[in-house]
């Protein structure tokens, strides 16, 4: 595995931090997750396969499941051991509250100089906004994305349905963790690494630069996503075709035949279609009601080398040949029953990537973790369970 004999400490809880850590995990780090007792927030969603969510499954298998309470003195000094031995260590608390359990990058990096330590917040470790609390649904709205979408598509602002913010942020985190450990190679020093949604979002919306120094203003651009047509087949499915349809009809038009509807229209480039969203839309749908097929609509497009995407469900997506070809999900034991998750996007030449065990219940990997790594006996691990420093999600019956 490209990771083995790298150790992390997840204290990291919801979608961001757990999205980082799988990525590390897939690449064979040992992941030691920590929860408090009430556990992961994504917990609590459902369905539930034996007492397991999926949605946390999903960003958790592969993961050794500890559960310490940290407000307790015994539980952070646990805690404090566990991150002497530890490579990496990851935490999206609020900014401060590592510090105030112990578990802060000084204090860390005192009994582990070598250690890579970032922290996954909304707005950053410095400035204003340090402590205001962010979930994906606030960085969409505070960043930009919600005006967009709403502008490009003229309707009133909607919340995203899926959790950009938090991925990308996972994703910016595992990226930066790996670079510092290529650096700790060379040259021997860990470092601490400060990640913002609120950042990640800016850099990673194409459109940032062109918001920030005055919008489109009155010039044509063929690459709009959020214009992209949206169009109605005769069998009731839907399909999208992408950039801007003021520009990209002069296309379709060709490859239908349409040119002289377009001569019609006063259509002849795409200062004729400026401003027309709503007309362009019209006609474009009009010309998709002809065909009995997406299938056939399709290749008429190809033909001129325009793509469409297809409207599916993902459980409809991972069934198409592309996906079953690529082997898009594994099955992995969610807490002794197999379901299908997504598996690592990469994939290596030489190397086999993915998760090494399941998901479990809270807090099922205390005992043979702690023993392991810290050496505790089981006079001392009963004694810390009798405390309710160690506490360990019970089956239901």
């Amino acid at each position: 595995m490209l990771l083995e004999g790298i150790t992390v400490l997840d204290l990291t809880r919801v979608v961001a931090g757990p999205a980082c850590t799988r990525t590390l995990c897939d690449y064979g780090a040992t992941v030691i997750k920590i929860e408090p007792p009430q556990g992961d927030l994504m917990r609590q969603g459902v369905p539930k396969t034996n007492g397991v969510a999926l949605g946390f499954a999903q960003q958790n298998v592969g993961k050794q499941h500890l559960c310490i309470d940290l407000s307790q003195p015994q539980g952070q000094a646990i805690a404090r051991q566990l991150a002497e031995k530890c490579d990496i260590l990851v935490e999206n608390y609020r900014p401060g509250v590592a510090a105030r359990l112990g578990l802060g990058y000084d204090a860390v990096c005192q009994i582990n100089p070598a250690v890579i330590y970032c922290s996954i917040s909304g707005y950053g470790q410095t400035g204003s906004a340090a402590q205001r609390r962010a979930y994906a649904p606030i960085i969409h709205a505070e960043l930009g994305l919600l005006a967009i979408n709403a502008r490009e598509r003229g309707t009133e602002p909607m919340p995203e349905a899926v959790s950009h913010a938090d991925f990308a942020v996972g994703a910016q985190a595992a990226s930066a963790i790996l670079a510092a450990l290529f650096s700790r190679e060379r040259h021997g020093a860990g470092q601490y690494i400060d990640v913002s949604m609120a950042e990640t979002m800016l850099a990673t919306n194409e459109f940032s630069a062109v918001e920030i120094n005055g919008g489109f203003g009155d010039e044509i651009s063929p690459f709009r996503p959020g214009k992209a047509a949206l169009l109605k087949m005769a069998d009731g499915s839907w399909v999208q075709v992408p950039g801007n349809p003021t520009t990209w009809i002069f296309g379709v038009a060709k490859a239908l035949g349409k040119q002289q509807q377009m001569a019609e229209l006063g259509w002849h480039s795409s200062q004729d279609t400026q401003g027309q969203d709503t007309q362009v839309q019209t006609v474009m749908q009009s010309w998709a009601n002809a065909f009995d097929s997406v299938t056939d609509f399709e290749r008429a497009l190809d033909s001129a080398r325009i793509p469409l995407g297809k409207v599916k469900s993902v459980a409809a997506a991972v069934k198409e040949n592309w996906a079953v070809d690529r082997e898009v999900l594994l099955e992995a034991d969610i807490n002794g029953t197999k379901q299908a998750i997504p598996r690592s996007p990469a994939r290596f030449s030489d190397t086999a990537v993915g998760p090494r065990s399941g998901a479990y219940l809270r807090g099922a990997d205390n005992r043979a973790c702690l023993k392991s790594l810290l050496e505790l006996t089981d006079q001392e691990l009963d004694s810390l369970e009798h405390q309710g420093v160690l506490q360990q999600e019970q089956p239901i019956a």
